[in-house]
């Protein structure tokens, strides 16, 4: 049998959907917790897809692929105004 886990130690992907709340309440939102899940984040994310003995494009092009998103969504207001507009 498996050893039963904390919920505050439980993975996103692991939690219940009726346990969601209970454990959104257990998260750390001080901006130094924020701060450490924004670190956490970028180690694994630069371990697995950058810091690898052969690497591909998968992780970079990760990072142009959300860099491009945002762009597209900080100058939407912008390109949203043009659309409507005639050129004739």
């Amino acid at each position: 049998l498996p050893a039963a886990v904390l919920l505050k130690d439980t993975k996103l992907m692991d939690v219940k959907l009726g346990q969601l709340g209970s454990w959104l309440a257990m998260r750390d939102f001080t901006p130094g917790g924020i701060m450490g899940a924004i670190r956490r984040g970028h180690e694994r994310y630069y371990n697995k897809y950058i810091n690898v003995r052969k690497g591909g494009l998968g992780g970079i092009s990760m990072v142009l692929a959300g860099y491009v998103i945002l762009s597209y969504m900080w100058s939407y207001d912008h390109i949203k105004h043009d659309r409507r507009r005639k050129y004739h």
